[in-house]
């Protein structure tokens, strides 16, 4: 059930976002008198779901859920019709236009997508308002990823400040660092001391080589009990079962679950001697951990220590209009900032296709979350799209610049040898994320 609800939402979110984009394109084509053969939502080789033809267009829906498109009179796009593009040029047709025209309807579904980003987080913000933290209810104080700490962050500690800006995101704090490069902060520690933190210059390449970006900080939970096993793990082979409770581990009391992750982090390809309730029992055992360290147990109802630490933001309407638009900015300019990360061997390994942006969606239909997700997607969609390659708009637009500064477009020759590398490539990426996908469902 959990599949079929994120599934829901995410063709929910792509359908919308892919009609709007579009619209983006058809809108000025029309205002410039040019014709528009046919509007699609998905693509729809040799057969369509559904099609009717109004005025000149043909609107239609596609069986294969790839993206959408519109077919515009005298372009060369991914239809390909060469047929149409042999004969002499109409009034009515693109590369008739003069070449200012032809950039703003390539421009199009970019701006559009832009600017649907910017409405639907206004929107959300002034509807349901934004999850903070008060850290001085934060009674237990924070959890901190194990590689953090030698910077002289602690588990149990307040991070008050971020480059001198309250901090009232604590998940976020991560991603913060990571492609925003703070590095300044003010912490305060369990015993009430205050101390200043400067992370090195490097500090955002080396939490992506040691896997610490989602997880550098988050709220404190109490150890639970074990949900299950790893087949063939460390654990499975010293005997731990479902609904143990791990107490110690060496000479450490765990009572948190931090504790437990950076116990296990700390002792990487060591022995370790381990102490766990079964039922009314405690019992102990001895076992080696794998030098890359999992013990191979997952734990269960990991509650939030500080519950009454939450509350929600409200904002008024000009609030979030000014909110949104800022949320909306860094939303782009994240999404542009993590290509740095791409171009590396992890990088290449986690891109991601449809099952990973399914999986952002939550597994239950929640509407402020469903929004939010749209309103990133619409966002990373408009960036991706902007890139320059041949096949998509950036393409386009690219060439439509290069004619503006030359006087002259590129020969049709070239512009049809390019559209086929384009498409390729884009087949070939798409391909090999969603490959990362299935190869994800098997590790």
């Amino acid at each position: 059930m959990d599949f079929w609800i994120r599934a829901a939402q995410l063709v929910l979110s792509l359908s919308i976002l892919i009609v709007l984009h579009e619209f983006g394109h058809f809108i000025p084509a029309r205002l410039f008198k040019t014709r528009v053969e046919k509007f699609y939502l998905f693509f729809n080789p040799y057969f369509s779901l559904y099609k009717k033809k109004v005025g000149e267009t043909e609107w239609g829906i596609g069986w294969l859920p790839l993206g959408g498109y519109v077919k515009i009179a005298g372009m060369i796009d991914e239809s390909m019709d060469k047929e149409q593009m042999a004969q002499p040029a109409q009034p009515w047709e693109f590369r008739s236009k003069p070449a200012w025209q032809r950039l703003i309807i390539m421009m199009g579904g970019v701006i559009v997508n832009v600017i649907v980003g910017f409405l639907i987080f206004i929107m959300v913000l002034a509807v349901w308002g934004e999850d903070k933290v008060n850290q001085q209810e934060l009674h237990h104080g924070i959890a901190v990823h194990p590689y953090m700490q030698q910077f002289g962050f602690q588990s149990g500690d307040k991070i008050l400040t971020m480059d001198g800006e309250k901090v009232e995101d604590l998940q976020r704090i991560g991603m913060e660092i990571l492609i925003f490069d703070h590095r300044n902060f003010t912490v305060q520690h369990k015993d009430g001391s205050i101390q200043k933190i400067k992370l090195p210059v490097d500090i955002g390449s080396k939490m992506w080589e040691n896997n610490v970006e989602a997880g550098a900080f988050d709220f404190r939970s109490h150890m639970s009990i074990i949900a299950k096993v790893e087949a063939k793990s460390t654990a499975a082979k010293a005997g731990l079962k479902k609904g143990d409770r791990i107490l110690q581990i060496n000479d450490q009391a765990i009572e948190y679950h931090d504790e437990f992750l950076t116990a296990i982090y700390q002792n990487k390809g060591k022995q370790i001697d381990l102490v766990y309730e079964r039922g009314n029992d405690t019992l102990s055992k001895t076992v080696k951990l794998a030098k890359e360290g999992p013990l191979g147990v997952f734990i269960e109802n990991k509650i939030t220590t500080d519950t009454a630490a939450y509350f929600t933001r409200d904002y008024s309407v000009g609030e979030a209009f000014a909110f949104g638009i800022g949320k909306g900015l860094k939303t782009m300019y994240s999404n542009v900032a993590q290509f740095k990360y791409v171009f590396t061997s992890k990088g290449a390994s986690s891109v991601g296709g449809f099952g990973s942006i399914g999986k952002m969606f939550p597994p239950v239909w929640d509407w402020r979350a469903f929004w939010t997700l749209t309103a990133f997607i619409s966002m990373m969609l408009a960036v991706m799209n902007m890139l320059p390659i041949p096949a998509l708009d950036g393409g386009h637009v690219m060439f439509l610049i290069y004619e503006i500064i030359r006087g002259k477009a590129p020969s049709e020759k070239f512009m049809e040898t390019a559209q086929y590398i384009g498409f390729f490539l884009l087949m070939g990426l798409l391909l090999y994320a969603n490959g990362n996908d299935i190869v994800g469902l098997f590790k």
